[in-house]
């Protein structure tokens, strides 16, 4: 019975669609069975054939191990379907009945294209993982840092408005309030002072030039009018004269402004600075010291008194960083005052010997006030550029 059943599946035809492939709905279902039986299916020494279907009769089960050569043909086209690089079909082949022979079909279903190693899979992704483990924690930090601004400056924002309206209470030092009352107060009046010293030293600076121009014009006429040639040539010396003690002057109101300006632009602006981040770390003390209060007059269960203690730590730092700030404020108060009544004892009997000498018309007096001073004159022709410069 076996030998007639061997015989008839011999004689079979194959069946062959419109489209010249022999291949039918029955064949790629029991390709997809034998996919999973090759994956997960039992020992094929072990499996049998049923001739009539999965619901045949006993006598019709032929055993596998009595087949010579391969029990299955693997299909290579079923991979290449799979992984999406499958040639068209060559009908032909398949009306034909050809099959690969076991060694081509191993080798191409070992291909390492169509199935990729893990281990290289993990080598790429770990430094994929490193650089966006650090972008996160390059966000969460940012995202730390403003939510701390936001919240300080809430704090500093509430108690402003809450001072502004009379609500809240307000830490003042008034002794220091008043120094820099006085302070904002002469660097205003400095301002003044500079600018005006300024105004003057811009108009001298005309008029030195004007009597230059003038002294040049009475010296050329002195030459072209014989006849008031002494006359020209008397007012020619005078104004060259008025025009190098002039600069002389000019050399000593630039000293002048120069002081004046580090003085206020300078020492003064540094001073205010530290000022205002003594305001700003007052105002952070005061806004947190509300805060630690407003917390301490509230209920005192477990959360509250977590918060509690945050606020106090809080507190504690920006008492900390008020205090600090507060002394620092004191300290360049003090030296601030020292360094201006020593360089303004310097500087304004420098510009009231230097103008008195000039319009006394003493000369030597006004070169030894500059002389006494430490005052260095630039060279006429000094702040032009060189020819060197110019080509």
């Amino acid at each position: 019975m076996t030998d007639s059943i061997l015989s008839k599946a011999a004689t079979m035809e194959i069946p062959i669609n419109s489209n010249g492939d022999s291949r039918t709905a029955e064949d790629d279902g029991f390709e997809q069975d034998l996919q999973q039986v090759m994956v997960s299916g039992p020992n094929l020494n072990e499996t049998s054939i049923v001739s009539g279907g999965y619901g045949g009769a006993a006598e019709g089960i032929i055993p596998t191990s009595s087949i010579k050569g391969p029990a299955i043909h693997v299909n290579p086209e079923y991979f290449d379907r799979r992984c999406g690089n499958a040639p068209k079909p060559d009908i032909r082949s398949k009306s034909r009945g050809i099959t690969p022979s076991h060694s081509a079909t191993s080798r191409i279903a070992n291909q390492p294209g169509h199935y990729p190693a893990p281990s290289m899979h993990h080598s790429n992704s770990n430094p994929s993982m490193m650089s966006e483990e650090a972008t996160k924690g390059v966000a969460v930090e940012k995202f730390d840092s403003m939510k701390k601004w936001s919240i300080n400056t809430y704090k500093c924002t509430k108690q402003m408005f809450s001072e502004r309206f009379g609500r809240g209470s307000k830490t003042v030092d008034m002794e220091l309030e008043a120094q820099i009352d006085v302070l904002r107060e002469t660097k205003m009046k400095y301002e003044r002072i500079l600018r005006l010293a300024r105004e003057l030293t811009n108009h001298f600076y005309n008029m030195v030039q004007t009597q230059q121009a003038l002294g040049d014009t009475f010296a050329d006429l002195s030459q072209k009018s014989p006849e008031l040639q002494d006359e020209f040539g008397y007012n020619a010396e005078t104004q060259r004269l008025l025009c190098k003690n002039g600069e002389t002057l000019l050399g000593a109101i630039n000293f002048f402004v120069s002081s004046i300006n580090t003085l206020v632009n300078k020492t003064m602006e540094d001073t205010l600075m530290t000022i205002k981040m003594y305001e700003n770390a007052r105002l952070e003390f005061d806004a947190y010291r509300a805060d630690l209060e407003e917390l301490s007059v509230g209920p005192r269960d477990a959360a509250a008194m977590v918060r509690i203690e945050i606020a106090q730590q809080q507190y504690q730092i920006h008492k900390d960083k008020y205090e600090r700030l507060h002394s620092d404020v004191s300290i360049k108060l003090k030296f601030l005052e020292e360094n201006k009544v020593k360089v303004m004892h310097k500087q304004l009997l420098l510009f009231h010997n230097a103008v008195s000498a000039y319009f006394a018309g003493n000369q030597q007096q006004l070169e030894q006030t500059l002389r006494q001073f430490n005052v260095k004159l630039k060279p006429p022709g000094s702040d032009k550029p060189s020819w060197l410069e110019e080509q």
